[in-house]
């Protein structure tokens, strides 16, 4: 769930845990005075799967560990679905 700033006139800055599809905060949840939502730099991205430099360029060394890992799971018979 993204982390969004707001700026509150009588407050000053606080974040708010919100989906995406959510509305921007019209409200402080701490005086009720007016917000504004900030642009963020706090960006923590992973990236996964093929077709990106960090995932596609990765050590030898990682590859083998990941590759045991997989095989290690795989191998036990156990669901992330269950």
């Amino acid at each position: 769930m993204p982390t969004y700033e707001y700026r509150c006139e009588r407050c000053g800055t606080f974040e708010a845990f919100q989906a995406i599809t959510e509305s921007p905060l019209k409200a402080c949840p701490t005086c009720g005075g007016p917000v504004e939502r900030l642009i963020s730099r706090n960006v923590n991205i992973l990236f996964k799967g093929s077709g990106f430099h960090v995932t596609d360029y990765r050590s030898k060394s990682y590859k083998e560990a990941a590759k045991k890992e997989e095989s290690s799971v795989s191998s036990s018979g156990s669901s992330l679905d269950d």
